[in-house]
């Protein structure tokens, strides 16, 4: 966290969210043959063009949403299903959705097998959100986009954060918090330079 206090202004993690790292296993959610690359802090290869975020950035964009116990939480880009994983500790409900179908059922079969009862997995184009659960307290999204989908910022709860890298594919990206006032006023900061896969799917 030193290093990119002066982006994030964070000296610290949460230790709850410190402590949400320490009990998931990552290794569990990479392949076989990077499995030895599992605890170092990088992104791996996941299959379908996909990747695993390292586990510094899995741990700021949790952060930045400040979880709370009894909140419910939408992830758009489930991949491996590690990010739900570390949500799953923090708060009440993950709703997670993943565009490629083999990665959403093998990432549902996953967070089943290890116990992560309270995410539940959905094959379907994040950018139109999940409009069934929502309003969401917080919502993170694991991909980068041009623009901020507006049915994402709908379906934000006022009082609520939403986390999503911003920007084009080999282009500059953001890390950007967009938190909704009570008043349903957005307020918009670049937190990081980051790089994502694209957010894929129709507008």
């Amino acid at each position: 966290m030193r290093g990119t206090r002066h982006y994030t202004g964070r000296a610290a993690l949460d230790q709850r969210v410190v402590a949400a790292l320490g009990a998931v296993p990552r290794h569990a959610f990479v392949p076989d043959e990077l499995q030895y690359g599992a605890y170092a802090n990088r992104p791996l290869p996941i299959g379908h063009g996909q990747t695993i975020s390292q586990p510094y950035i899995v741990a700021l964009m949790t952060d930045l949403i400040r979880p709370r116990a009894d909140d419910v939480v939408l992830e758009i880009g489930t991949g491996s299903g590690y990010q739900a994983a570390i949500l799953s500790r923090l708060v009440k409900q993950v709703y997670s959705m993943e565009i490629v179908d083999a990665l959403a059922l093998q990432a549902a079969a996953r967070l089943q097998r290890l116990g992560y009862d309270n995410v539940e997995v959905r094959a379907g184009n994040g950018r139109q959100g999940w409009p069934q659960h929502a309003p969401y307290d917080a919502i993170l999204v694991t991909a980068a986009a041009v623009t901020i989908p507006a049915a994402l910022i709908e379906q934000l709860k006022p009082g609520g954060s939403l986390v999503i890298p911003v920007g084009a594919q080999h282009d500059a990206q953001d890390l950007v918090l967009v938190n909704k006032d009570a008043d349903g006023r957005i307020e918009k900061r670049s937190v990081l330079p980051v790089v994502f896969v694209p957010l894929t799917g129709a507008q």
